[in-house]
């Protein structure tokens, strides 16, 4: 097996006493894993940062082999660990999809939307110009994996005029005539999730709101320990960014 393909850093976790193995996203080969020599050395630590673009060699003898894999740096976005809310999003983006995706399956519309969310991370100087991309990128997750929200028209109605909330249990738009009476039980439908552009710190939090909901009841249900607490971290810092706290 060799596969010589653009990939995203993921994840790295320490194996023996130099090397670790690397968690990479590819477009065509999806989540990849290999052994990378003297990743805990000086020259290969700033490579394996996550959210990273490298060039990356996997290759093995059998397709049982952990593959040997190495990296040349591409993009480094080393520089955006300095500052709290970019890092915390990017620490969030990655661990979502590497814990969420099944190995060596190929989501080349998610592999796509994380590198225009990093990328979007990077360029904007305000958490409010990529908050939008983070919301539609979980969005995006969650329907490649066969748990996408209807939001296109009310579960009750069948119509698409006026929707405002969405169902924590069947993931469904509601109405605002419908969703009156349950005030306070149902999950608000930011009008950026359905029409696009950009929106408010208010509506990027409730877009945060109704996808973590999602995330964590349906793809994350064993593993939400660790995961839960580094959306809490990224979630609050951007509400505290937003003067909403």
């Amino acid at each position: 097996m060799r596969i010589e393909a653009p990939a995203i850093v993921c994840g790295l976790r320490t194996h023996g006493e130099h090397g670790a193995i690397v968690r990479l996203m590819t477009e065509e080969h999806g989540l990849q894993s290999g052994y990378v020599r003297g990743a805990r050395g000086r020259r290969m630590r700033p490579l394996l940062i996550a959210g990273n673009l490298v060039a990356a060699t996997l290759s093995a003898r059998t397709d049982n082999q952990l593959p040997q894999a190495t990296v040349e740096l591409t993009r480094s976005r080393a520089p955006l660990l300095a500052e709290p809310l970019p890092a915390a999003a990017i620490e969030w983006a990655t661990a979502l999809t590497a814990t969420a995706l099944s190995e060596a399956q190929p989501y080349p519309r998610l592999y796509s939307a994380l590198d225009a969310l990093l990328a979007a991370i990077e360029a904007a100087p305000s958490a409010s110009g990529w908050g939008t991309a983070l919301v539609r990128y979980e969005l995006l997750l969650l329907a490649e994996l066969g748990f996408g929200l209807d939001l296109k028209t009310c579960a009750v109605t069948g119509t698409s005029d006026d929707l405002i909330a969405v169902s924590p249990r069947s993931g469904r738009a509601v109405s605002a005539a419908e969703a009156e009476p349950y005030e306070g039980k149902l999950l608000p439908l930011p009008r950026f999730v359905r029409d696009g552009g950009q929106a408010g710190w208010t509506d990027i939090a409730q877009g945060l709101d109704l996808t973590g909901h999602f995330l964590m009841r349906d793809l994350l249900t064993q593993k939400s320990a660790v995961l839960g607490e580094a959306r809490s971290r990224l979630v609050d810092r951007l509400r505290r960014a937003g003067g909403l706290d």
